[in-house]
């Protein structure tokens, strides 16, 4: 069994593109785009709607099917599924497919669909069988079958030129023509530049709650590998760490060879043209530790320190409310970047008046969302800032959210400390430009 189709629809509900719905009945998409519909319209908010919509069936005697969606900008991914598929199957491929879309046009977007429709109706058809299984998901190998959209390849179309029938019969092009002439799926045959280079970037990602005592109730950090690669011929790399045993539940590019990596702890491979992820990973320092074990925020013997300090005030009283939220960096040597701090000030909040400490750092609230955003672009080191402010709500007594959502970023800084030690080139005899850097974002929910 695999995915019954794909179908992309804009804000409005309306399809803008589908895959070929093979082994069902014309309707059969139309059913799980009016589920999708449904749900939205009955939910106060998008995100209220479970990811996964049980689909009635169509015809007396057919199985119910489910359909994952996804959101992504104003296009709305949606997955049918039905027998035994697990659903995480299907937004795996969604969040797959997703990147390649990201990867050919820069944005996902419906006006971006629209005019590109033919690039991705074809997108569509090499990376999903008629079975409905994933077959080619590589943006390396699916850049020799689909052209990426350009001036050239519009003009030619609209003068009747089959240019993707040209490339694809390697006319022209010697030996290394055609989608599938190299013996390595994620590497193009013959590739030749000027300048061979290859970076790395160490991103990781902080996700934490923090109770209103400021102790920590559950904090991870997740990182991945990202590389840029522009080497000429076949390289083999191999990337050693001087502290590799910080990194767990570990995934990787199918590039990479698993047996050096459990043997080493080296990652061993022939990197893809151009951008990729090498490796993702978890770095969870209390990971032995019991898992009803709670530690404070400020700690670091057992937990991720957190970078900051939160203190919320806030009182309510009967038709209004006062806050005053202080954030203070707790790093020494770096400062923290594009600081912005939500909370949701509940139904009926108008009347927001607010002063913040530093003229550098901007408020703002969204109507609509009834969210105050609290802005800082640069905090130094070991500063400290202030926001404070009230609100009022007419006929109801006023109901905030019981917790802040902190984000934020760190450039040069890393979580877990990851340490590149050497990155080794054999199988060929050129010299080589390398680069390493580490960045890190936040999201930390805190409570008051």
């Amino acid at each position: 069994m695999g995915i019954d189709g794909i179908i992309l629809m804009d804000n409005n509900g309306r399809p803008i593109i589908q895959s070929g719905f093979r082994s069902t009945s014309p309707a059969y998409p139309l059913v799980h785009v009016d589920a999708v519909n449904d749900a939205l319209s009955k939910a106060l908010r998008p995100q209220d709607v479970d990811p996964v919509i049980h689909v009635p069936s169509l015809n007396i005697g057919d199985a119910p099917s489910a359909c994952c969606h996804l959101q992504s900008s104003d296009v709305r991914v949606l997955c049918s599924i039905s027998g035994n598929v697990d659903p995480l199957f299907g937004f795996a491929f969604i969040q797959t497919f997703l990147d390649i879309l990201q990867e050919y046009f820069g944005t996902v977007s419906a006006a971006t669909l629209r005019e590109n429709f033919d690039t991705v109706y074809q997108l569509l058809e090499e990376t999903l069988d008629s079975g409905g299984h994933p077959l080619t998901t590589s943006p390396n190998a699916l850049r020799d079958i689909v052209l990426p959209p350009s001036l050239l390849n519009k003009l030619l179309s609209v003068a009747g030129a089959n240019i993707n029938t040209t490339i694809n019969s390697g006319s022209g092009l010697g030996g290394a023509g055609g989608p599938f002439s190299s013996p390595i799926p994620w590497r193009k045959a013959g590739l030749r530049y000027t300048a061979n280079e290859i970076y790395f970037d160490i991103v990781e990602n902080l996700v934490a709650i923090i109770n209103r005592n400021s102790v920590t109730l559950s904090s991870n950090v997740f990182g991945k590998i990202e590389a840029n690669a522009k080497l000429s011929g076949t390289p083999d790399c191999i990337l050693s760490f001087t502290n590799p045993n910080v990194l767990v539940d570990c995934v990787f590019h199918p590039c990479v060879r698993l047996q050096r990596w459990s043997q080493h702890k080296s990652l061993s491979f022939i990197p893809p043209d151009g951008k990729f992820i090498l490796s993702e990973y978890r770095y969870a320092p209390n990971a032995s530790r019991a898992s009803s074990t709670v530690t404070p925020a400020s700690s670091s013997r057992e937990g991720v320190t957190l970078p900051f300090a939160l203190k919320p005030e806030i009182d309510l009283q009967d038709y209004s409310a006062s806050f005053n939220i202080i954030f203070t960096s707790r790093l020494t040597a770096k400062s923290i970047e594009n600081v912005l701090i939500e909370m949701n000030l509940g139904e009926g909040a108008s009347g927001i008046k607010c002063v913040a400490s530093r003229g550098t750092a901007s408020w703002a609230f969204d109507s609509q969302k009834r969210v105050l955003k609290w802005e800082i672009s640069n905090v130094p080191p070991s500063s400290s800032w202030n926001l404070r402010g009230s609100f009022s709500t007419p006929t109801i007594a006023p109901r905030p959210s019981r917790a802040l959502q902190v984000h934020f970023d760190i450039p040069t800084h890393t979580f877990s400390s990851l340490k590149v030690d050497q990155l080794k080139v054999s199988g060929e005899s050129y010299k080589l430009y390398k680069g390493f850097r580490g960045r890190s974002t936040g999201n930390v929910e805190w409570r008051w």
